[in-house]
Order: C-alpha cells, then structure tokens, then sequence
C-alpha cells in the first residue's frame, strides 16, 4: 500500500458501499481470458535503460500494417496520414492543456471544434453534428439511447450487419438499463430506431429510401451508422436518417493498435436538444468581432446527474483537430478522389482474387471491402499468410474472410497476396 493513499478497511466501504465481495467482481463483464491471475511476467527491478531495451525488443515482434501487404479493414482503416497533419497539431495554438470552457483563451481550440462540426454536417448530410464522441461504437450507442429518450420506446432494430464490437458495447450499455430489447430485424411499433450501416461489417453499401419508408409507417427513428468515413466521398451521403453517427479515424488519424479514435455524431435541428455531448457555435462579440463558444452542453450530467441527456462530458479534442486539419488540406475534391482511389483499389483486388480456384466474391457491391470464400478456413489461411509477412484480412466463422483495400495497397501487394493464395490454398 506504500503508494496508494487507501486503507484495506477503507477499500472494504467502498465494496460494501456497491454491493461487491472484492475488486475482482467489479471486473464480472470482462471475459475470464483477459484477465491476469498475477503480475506481469516481467523484473521488478531495472533501470530505464534497461527496460527501454526490453520494451523496445517486445515491441519489435510486432508486424505493423507498413512492414508489408496489408489488407485488414473491419472497421479500423489503414489510410496515409500527410506529414503536414502531425506537424500542425502540435503547434502550440493547439496542443494545450486548456478547454474550451474559457472560450476567451480557448479560441483557436473552439474555431476547431466549429469547423470540425460543420465538415461532419456536410458529409452526412444532416442539420447539425456535436464536437465528436469517444469512438464509433460509443457513437452508435447514444443514437440507439437518444432515440429511445425522443420516441418513449424501449426496442432497438438492426437492420443490417452491424460491426459485431459495436453491438457488443451496446449490449453492455443497455444491459444496465433493464427493459431494453436489442433485436435484428425491421421495426415495428414498439421500436425507438433501426440502425443501418452502411457499408455493413461485411462490405455492403445500403440504399435508405426503403429503411425511411419503413421507419415512417412505425414510428420509429432511422439511425445511419458509417465505420469507414472515406466511403461518404464516394456513396451518397444519408440524408434520410434522423441520425447519423461513426467513426472519423480514416481521415487523420492512425490505426495506433484501436485507439484513441474519433466519434461523429449529426442528426436533424429538431433532435438538436436531445443530442449528446457538446456543441461548439460561432457568434459576435460587443464589437461585432467573430467569436466561438460552446452553446449547448445538452447533457448537464453535472447538475441532473441520472436524468442527463447523456455521460458524455467532452470530446475527442486532438483527433478532432487532426480530422479537420486532414480535411482542409484535401478539400471537396481531394476527398472525392481519396474515395476512388479507395474503391479502385478494392476492384483491383476484386478482381486478382476472382481468378484464383478456390476463392470466390461474395458481395455483388463493395466500396473499398469485401468478402471471399475460400476452401479452407480463414482463421487457418490467415496465419498461414501471416508467416508469409502478408496480413490478408479479418477471418469471419468458417471459410469467409473479410479484406479491404484503401491506398495505401499497391499493385505489387495484390501480386503479392493473390500468388500466396495460390500457394496455400
């Protein structure tokens, strides 16, 4: 206990004070395998020279997506990141420890999270979007939650294949909440929302005309979920959704091993109170100069507390900061041409992969992911090719496999992929 400041007698009032034996039952949703049963195997005593060598020698097993072909999607992307982006968010403009709650220092920081707004309203083509979230799969959790506080309901539908992650964490949100049904499907009467993505976890762009049609006659909300932000330069954008929600990590922002990344969130000006997070607005001063603030904070959790819009408390500032940088340098048309590139590549890979025995596509249309289906099982196929510096895709159950291709493929890494195919096929 020589560095923590708690008592064993005051850690057992707080455990009787949540109704829990010991600190390992606060634990209970996390799955049995990720948990430790004792200290990491490593020496308890070193200089840092010495556990900067043997960090560094861990590290360096690892197979990044830059040491060689790499065709993993599933909702994390592997997009080139300009130079330009890094050098400018670590300006001393930005990289503060300041928030914008003092709007008068904060200025450049709220001009930010302004601009940033208005580029995600533009994409999804909604009314209004808040200064980020935590992630997609947050994201997407608080439409179902704010759906559910506009239409009184207590059912979410999944309409189409939902990034199976993003269901989980929403399966562990609405698991507190008691009286909450998660089922996939249309709606009905009883539902608050259906939840489309699109592309789906499987690739699939989706039309919405028939999901609004559907949500019209029932009641329900329609809630657009996009994991890969790049597809909007290319596929319309959903202006039919009542709300629109994803990840943002494509443009600006690493892979960095999942995280931290980048949640959007936009809907239409009526829900506009019901949205959670913070919202950012530009007005004028005494002296009709252009200012920023923060206009809404909707969710009040500091003074409402459980009858709060939302837990969301701040936003995804930095990532926030390097989308909008990326964005600005690649403008409407950089952003158009991104997108082709994204989908030309993944038609190149289509169509080596086609011609392979013993692969075949399973999607009709993709924008830059897709399915195949082999004669032997992915999880086998893909740590065959891993021993072969090939990293091929996210293996689904039995013998499908889900691989992406952004710009970052080149036309040498498909050559690649398509003879190991053939070689351990």
């Amino acid at each position: 206990m020589r560095y923590l400041p708690l008592s064993q007698k005051a850690h057992e009032e707080m455990l009787d004070a949540v109704g829990a034996a010991r600190i390992r039952d606060l634990y209970k949703d996390v799955p049995e395998s990720a948990l430790l049963d004792g200290p990491v195997d490593m020496p308890n005593h070193k200089g840092e020279l010495e556990v900067d060598r043997e960090l560094s020698a861990m590290a360096a097993k690892n197979r990044s997506a830059a040491d060689g072909p790499f065709f993993l999607g599933a909702g994390v992307y592997y997009h080139h990141v300009p130079a330009t982006v890094d050098y400018i968010i670590q300006r001393s403009e930005f990289l503060t420890a300041y928030t914008p709650y003092q709007p008068e220092i904060a200025q450049g920081t709220l001009q930010v999270v302004f601009e940033f707004q208005s580029f995600i309203a533009q994409l999804t083509g909604q009314d209004i979007a808040n200064a980020s979230l935590y992630d997609g799969s947050t994201a997407c959790v608080e439409a179902a939650l704010m759906a559910m506080r506009i239409t009184k309901r207590r059912k979410v539908a999944i309409g189409t294949p939902l990034h199976p992650e993003y269901r989980k964490v929403m399966d562990s949100y609405m698991g507190n909440l008691g009286d909450v049904e998660i089922e996939d499907g249309e709606p009905d009467e009883n539902t608050a929302c259906v939840i489309v993505q699109s592309p789906d976890f499987f690739g699939n762009p989706h039309a919405y005309a028939e999901w609004r049609k559907k949500c019209n006659e029932t009641g329900a909300m329609l809630v657009v979920v996009v994991t890969e932000i790049v597809s909007l330069g290319l596929l319309p954008a959903p202006v039919e959704a009542d709300i629109v929600c994803g990840e943002g990590q494509g443009i600006g922002l690493a892979m960095s091993y999942g995280g931290p990344h980048l949640g959007f969130f936009a809907c239409k000006e009526k829900y506009l109170r019901q949205m959670p997070g913070r919202i950012c607005g530009m007005t004028e001063d005494a002296d009709g100069r252009r200012g920023f603030v923060l206009t809404l904070s909707t969710r009040e959790q500091h003074i409402r507390r459980d009858k709060a819009t939302s837990n969301i408390c701040t936003n995804q500032g930095l990532c926030a900061l390097a989308f909008t940088v990326h964005m600005s340098l690649l403008g409407e048309t950089g952003f158009s041409q991104l997108a082709r590139v994204n989908h030309e590549k993944a038609c190149a890979l289509a169509d080596a992969l086609e011609n392979i025995d013993g692969v075949a596509l399973e999607n009709q249309n993709f924008f830059n992911e897709f399915v195949i289906t082999l004669t032997k099982p992915a999880k086998e196929i893909c740590d065959a090719l891993i021993g072969e510096g090939i990293i091929a895709g996210y293996p689904l159950e039995g013998d499908r496999m889900l691989v992406c291709a952004t710009e970052m493929v080149t036309d040498k890494d498909i050559e690649v992929l398509a003879k190991a195919l053939r070689k351990v096929l």
